[in-house]
């Protein structure tokens, strides 16, 4: 067993009749007996199929309680978690299901019918604790000649979970998380957050995200704590969902403060549910909140909004505000982590200077799955983001050396995103920006020209948001359509994004119908 999993086990043997896992949508509390034993019955189902040692488990999952348990299972039996948008296109998962790289999937009910028509693939269910009927598909082709299922003895640097990143060439990075960077992350973040056993987390960021795995549920199972899952934000539910499950913090990006901020069903909630509230801090990442909306945020909900800074390729975090001292508008401190800034081909660590962040710790990558030697330098990992520190060393965090749109904490791919507007005949040529969103933070924006002659801009936009909704995810479709007649090229031809963003910017032109 590693750090981890005996981690995990040994949390679950203690007061088994404790609550700790709660499922948000209709209050249900499930003690740690109930969670062990889900953990037996998923493990058991594998097993008996011949999944073991170094298989990698598909997930196409939306929030559930069940995907608590499920994490445990695979890393117990040496497994790798291979979570995935449960919006991900038809075509996509189909594709995946029916690799030889998956020998078993855990997917939606919704999916397992279909999926399970594919040749090789057969649909059994396992009833849990946690939930009624869970769908698996088991990959015929890879399981068939097996006899029995590896069991190698797991070491700290095997795999437990891998994730995607989506790089600004459209082609997603894959981050292989071992055991002990999952350990040491979550170890980190529940120091940090000074979380204990007295405490609940709300999940409601995509559990496919490092954010829910490790900041979230993982942090919450070291402190030996609660955690509530929720199928996704609501903000009408919100402040029921935290006083209902006595929450004591929850990780959320600006955009869901905002909304919060703005809906009015959200602040009557509040006014009805806040003596029941006993939130210690929110925790927000992905990018910065603007100055007043912070303030008005603390000072309208009476609550404490903690700023960081981290990724995938961090096991979560590597920067946050220290609780007694925190400084509105940065991302805080190093947290374990050794940061630095390259300026000119120099690592430095002066205040006032703006350069590339640089990271390195026990919780840090030293490669992706698929080697990408240009984002490292020695055993610093080049984040790609750009900032400075202060005299007091907190890091402010001004931009992206790289062109990825961060819409609402997810991050788009320009060129992913544009490989699937090209099939489109009437597009002559098509550039995706962020433009920016008060509520998102990015707009994930097409800026078209269109053929010729093919068709009319009004019917070129409803077709282009039409067919994207069969293609992408949600988070990767364009919200904003802008029509152009020519775009700013270098010399080789290669459009210049950030000068067509400041025109566009300059010229004020929105969605163009």
């Amino acid at each position: 067993m590693t750090k981890l999993t005996t981690a995990l086990i040994k949390e679950l043997d203690v007061d088994q009749d404790k609550n700790i896992l709660q499922d948000a949508e209709n209050g249900i509390w499930y003690t740690r007996r109930q969670f062990q034993m889900d953990v037996e019955s998923l493990k058991n189902s594998m097993l008996a199929r011949n999944v073991g040692y170094g298989d990698h488990v598909l997930i196409a999952l939306q929030n559930a309680v069940v995907y608590a348990p499920l994490m445990q299972a695979i890393w117990e039996i040496g497994a790798v978690a291979y979570p995935i948008s449960d919006t991900t296109p038809g075509e996509e998962l189909t594709a995946l299901i029916s690799s030889d790289d998956y020998p078993v999937a855990f997917v939606q009910q919704q999916f397992a019918k279909p999926l399970s028509g594919l040749a090789g693939i057969t649909r059994t269910t396992i009833s849990l604790r946690t939930i009624m009927e869970l769908p698996i598909l088991w990959n015929d082709r890879v399981l068939v000649n097996r006899t029995k299922p590896n069991e190698t003895r797991i070491l700290e640097t095997d795999l437990a979970l891998v994730l995607h990143t989506s790089g600004t060439t459209g082609k997603p990075k894959s981050v292989g998380l071992t055991h002990e960077l999952l350990y040491n992350g979550a170890i980190h973040d529940r120091d940090s957050h000074e979380t204990t056993s007295k405490d609940t987390a709300l999940i409601m960021m995509p559990m496919f995200h490092v954010n829910s795995q490790i900041m979230s549920l993982l942090q919450m199972r070291l402190a030996g704590g609660r955690v509530s899952i929720a199928k996704k934000f609501s903000a009408s539910r919100f402040w029921s969902q935290v006083a209902k499950g006595d929450v004591t913090w929850a990780s959320v990006v600006p955009t869901i403060l905002s909304i919060l901020l703005l809906n009015e069903k959200s602040q009557a909630q509040f006014d009805d549910y806040q003596d029941q509230i006993h939130l210690r801090f929110l925790r927000s990442s992905s990018f910065a909140l603007p100055l007043k909306k912070l303030t008005d945020f603390e000072d309208r909900f009476h609550t404490l909004i903690l700023e960081g800074y981290g990724m995938t390729e961090t096991a979560s975090q590597c920067t946050i505000n220290p609780l007694d001292a925190p400084k509105v508008g940065s991302a805080g401190k190093p947290f374990a982590t050794d940061l630095k800034l390259i300026v000119d081909g120099e690592m430095v660590d002066a205040p006032d200077v703006v350069g590339e962040i640089a990271v390195r710790g026990d919780h840090v990558i030293s490669d992706y799955l698929e080697t990408n030697p240009e984002s490292f330098h020695n055993d610093w990992f080049l984040t790609g983001d750009l900032g400075y520190l202060d005299e007091d060393g907190y890091l402010f965090v001004k931009g992206r050396r790289k062109e990825m749109i961060s819409r609402g904490g997810e991050k788009v791919a320009p060129a992913k995103v544009e490989n699937v507007l090209n099939e489109l005949p009437f597009i002559e040529q098509v550039a995706i920006i962020g433009m920016p969103d008060d509520l998102y933070g990015e707009a994930v924006t097409a800026v078209t020209i269109l053929k010729a002659g093919e068709t009319s801009r009004p019917l070129a936009k409803e077709k282009i948001l039409k067919y994207t909704e069969h293609k992408l995810a949600k988070f990767e479709r364009p919200t904003e359509v802008i029509f152009v007649d020519e775009f700013p090229l270098n010399t080789t031809g290669k459009v210049v994004r950030p000068k067509l963003r400041e025109s566009l910017l300059a010229a004020s032109v929105g969605g163009e119908a």
